[in-house]
């Protein structure tokens, strides 16, 4: 069996105030879309691919949605029903039982969605369209006109993501992320160019604020602000996101939520804005880094940011999709295997559950 090395500040371990790791390196959440796509339960070899990641300081599941009109494309799995809580707890075993610690990610995609997904109009903040096209299971759709959230529809929402997160611990979950980032719903309240409401959630920045604030609350008063995270990705411009003040939309942020006593911040930075640098220092508590670059970060990169300051941990995602032993090849310095690009939505094993260990590889 392969030691591995704790030299290096990725391999070390991570004691916060509401947080404790064995090392530094998180799973970051990613689609793989294999849910049964009728009942929206993970599919049985789900289990199988989190316990060959459970080496992760933290993992964060793939977005799962907390209501019906949340769900972004075929094969995406929620947390609403008995059977989703039912076939999450048969996941979370089995990372518990290979030593692991998972987050679920709780993701409502607002106007990324489609009709032939939802079987009715996508929801927003506002009737504001996304261009470009969309996957479904009849292929690449054009995206259509979300409709606006009316303000009860907003509030149900927000209950929601807090219903949703007392069946992630049910399920076994160590606790939830709130996505706020990557242009879904939560980031389209906070920029400019997706809410043009004249509600109290929309016009000011505090009330573009205050779905994002509102649901982190109603989240922690479900399940223990210790147990929650949130993830923001400032500046983005993914989905058509245009935020015209990220440095005061995010610092605003923080001081709402900061107070709260969360579990961690998970910060993914992308766009001109210095999210990491600027926002380091307001924040209180645990900070994850990520960068969402056209290319995988890799450990020296992670170092770097962990050794500057600017983070507690690093999140990976492609790296842990084709090398599920990622600590341990980072430790033992192991070639890092490519992504079949091919196979990261849909399907079955291949792609998913096949990717074997350096050790497996060496043999």
């Amino acid at each position: 069996m392969t030691t591995i090395e704790t030299t290096g500040p990725l391999l070390q371990p991570y004691r916060g105030a509401r947080l404790s790791l064995p090392n530094r390196i998180a799973m970051a959440p990613m689609t793989r879309g294999r849910a049964d796509d009728r009942t929206g339960v993970p599919a049985a070899i789900t289990g199988d691919y989190y316990a060959q990641r459970a080496a992760a300081g933290l993992i964060v599941s793939e977005g799962i949605w907390p209501n019906p009109l949340g769900k972004g494309g075929p094969g995406i799995p929620g947390l609403v029903t008995d059977e989703q809580v039912a076939g999450w707890r048969h996941v979370t075993d089995a990372v518990h039982a290979s030593g692991g610690r998972i987050f679920a990610q709780l993701w409502h995609v607002g106007r990324m969605s489609h009709p032939r997904t939802l079987g009715e109009l996508p929801v927003a903040p506002s009737a504001r369209a996304v261009s470009g096209t969309i996957f479904t299971a009849d292929g690449l759709l054009d995206h259509v006109t979300p409709r606006a959230m009316t303000t009860a529809e907003v509030d149900a929402t927000i209950r929601d993501f807090g219903v949703a997160a007392r069946n992630a611990i049910r399920a076994g979950f160590d606790g939830v992320e709130l996505h706020g980032a990557n242009g879904y719903l939560i980031q389209q309240f906070l920029a400019e160019n997706t809410n043009v409401r004249g509600d109290g959630y929309g016009g000011s920045r505090s009330g573009r604020l205050r779905l994002a604030v509102e649901a982190v609350e109603a989240v922690a008063a479900e399940v223990g602000a210790d147990r929650v995270g949130l993830r923001i990705s400032p500046d983005n411009p993914e989905n058509d996101i245009a935020e015209q003040d990220p440095q005061g939309t995010y610092r605003a942020l923080l001081d709402a939520v900061g107070p709260l006593g969360l579990a961690y911040l998970h910060i993914v930075e992308r766009g001109n804005y210095p999210a990491l640098a600027d926002l380091r220092p307001r924040w209180p508590g645990t900070l994850i880094a990520n960068f969402n670059g056209p290319e995988p970060t890799t450990r020296q990169a992670g170092e770097r940011v962990l050794r500057s300051g600017l983070a507690d941990v690093m999140s990976y995602g492609r790296l842990f999709i084709s090398n599920p032993d990622l600590p341990a090849r980072f430790a033992g310095g192991h070639p890092l295997a490519p992504v079949d690009a091919g196979r990261i939505y849909g399907g079955g094993e291949r792609g998913y559950t096949d990717y074997p260990a350096a050790e497996a590889r060496l043999r």
